[in-house]
């Protein structure tokens, strides 16, 4: 690509290629809003136990979603699809890291997106 040839470029790997990278960065966007809505449902759910090290995992989260979002603009319009795909495991992963009953958390997330990203919530 780099000296012009396109006549001789593999289209088709080059297409599998940005799909995968597509996908990677999705899920990135996912894995880490899975994190971030763990730690906010625990910080919510288990307050009497908020620690030094949520805060910085939830800082850290959002920072990295920030920049994720800001080096790839086209996955904001996929947000909300990330958000519903993550919940579940997200809620899982606090009921697992609190020992805390199903019944303490929500069924469906009690955040919205802009919640979720705003380092003042």
């Amino acid at each position: 690509m780099s000296q012009k040839r396109f006549e001789q470029l593999d289209l088709e790997h080059l297409i599998e290629e940005i799909q995968d990278l597509g996908n990677r960065h999705y899920d990135q966007l996912e894995s880490r809003l899975t994190v971030l809505t763990a730690h906010l449902l625990k910080w919510q759910v288990q307050h009497w136990k908020r620690s030094n090290s949520w805060r910085a995992t939830i800082r850290v989260q959002r920072t990295s979603l920030a920049k994720l979002l800001r080096r790839n603009p086209g996955l904001k319009s996929r947000l909300e699809e990330a958000m519903a795909e993550s919940w579940q495991e997200a809620r899982d992963l606090a009921i697992a890291e609190t020992d805390l009953p199903d019944e303490q958390f929500p069924d469906s997330c009690p955040f919205t997106i802009a919640e979720i990203l705003d380092s003042d919530f």
